[in-house]
């Protein structure tokens, strides 16, 4: 089998879609239909429903996860050889939702370690598995948890999340609010899949209420500048209380137990990590997150 067919593979896996996984490769759909096909020829089976829209089946899901790991060893072999021919530190490959909740560790992390390469990569929690068992990446931040064979994990911190309302919004002189008191408040938020936007429907779901959502966004810098210019209202945890940029917005406690986030550091028990990795895994996991002050950062 040939490396480009699996790795070709592994994208119309992913998207289950045989145009915009071409696009994505950058190749005609009539040849990624063609090695598509020679592949499940060579394996003596089909590996995609093709009753409507194209969706992986049992061989198919089984095929992926092989083909991951032995891409990935095959990448860590790869990396393996050229840090030990610079004899470096190496690189470390760091995803996340967001990085915001991560200048503080990076800043130290590049302060201690200047001749360690750090690459990030903006994740969503769904695709971080994958990544990790392929090797694309070496470690994932993420808020909400994060299943798949052959990973460790290690939690960094649990906080509250509270809802943030602009400064003369009738709510702005309270110090709590409860889940009931937002069924008609206009929400800004994230799109589906991120932890802030599932935290908010699974809290309304609880008591029968759909929330209001006025405006959806992927920049999530923006969610708490859209709140303070008085477009709505948003969940936003206590660590953004601690950002050097806060726009003109109150912070207000949810009355809920479940109305929190708990951060964890993933990565794959099996890989090969690099000094660089195994180093920034360690500042992470050592890192006083209730003030972000470092230790000595090393």
């Amino acid at each position: 089998m040939e490396l480009t067919a699996l790795r070709q593979f592994l994208v119309v896996a992913r998207l289950e879609h045989l145009s915009r996984a071409a696009d994505e490769l950058r190749v005609a759909q009539p040849s990624l239909s063609r090695t598509i096909a020679r592949l499940e020829s060579e394996l003596g089976t089909p590996l995609f429903e093709r009753s409507g829209r194209l969706r992986l089946n049992d061989a198919g899901r089984l095929f992926r996860d092989h083909v991951e790991r032995s891409l990935g060893e095959l990448e860590a072999g790869r990396r393996a050889i050229a840090e030990s021919a610079r004899e470096g530190l190496g690189t470390v490959r760091l995803a996340s939702e967001t990085f915001l909740t991560l200048t503080g560790p990076l800043a130290a992390y590049k302060r201690a370690h200047p001749a360690a390469e750090i690459a990030l990569h903006w994740s969503p929690a769904e695709d971080m598995a994958r990544r990790l068992r392929a090797q694309d990446v070496d470690l994932c931040v993420a808020s909400q948890p994060i299943r798949g064979d052959g990973l460790e994990s290690a939690r960094l911190f649990d906080e509250p999340v509270g809802l943030a309302v602009p400064l003369d919004h009738p709510l702005a002189g309270r110090t709590s609010v409860s889940v009931d008191e937002l069924a008609d408040q206009p929400f800004v938020t994230a799109r589906e899949g991120h932890w802030a936007r599932r935290l908010l429907d699974r809290l309304f779901a609880a008591r029968g209420l759909t929330p209001k959502i006025v405006c959806e966004s992927d920049e999530h810098s923006a969610i708490a500048e859209l709140i303070g210019a008085g477009l709505g209202v948003g969940l936003v945890p206590a660590f953004a209380r601690r950002s050097s940029v806060r726009p003109p917005a109150v912070w207000l406690a949810v009355d809920s137990p479940d109305c929190r986030r708990g951060v964890t550091l993933h990565w794959s028990a099996d890989a090969h990590l690099s000094p660089a990795a195994r180093l920034m895994r360690t500042l992470l996991t050592a890192w006083d997150w209730s003030d972000g002050d470092p230790g000595d950062g090393r």
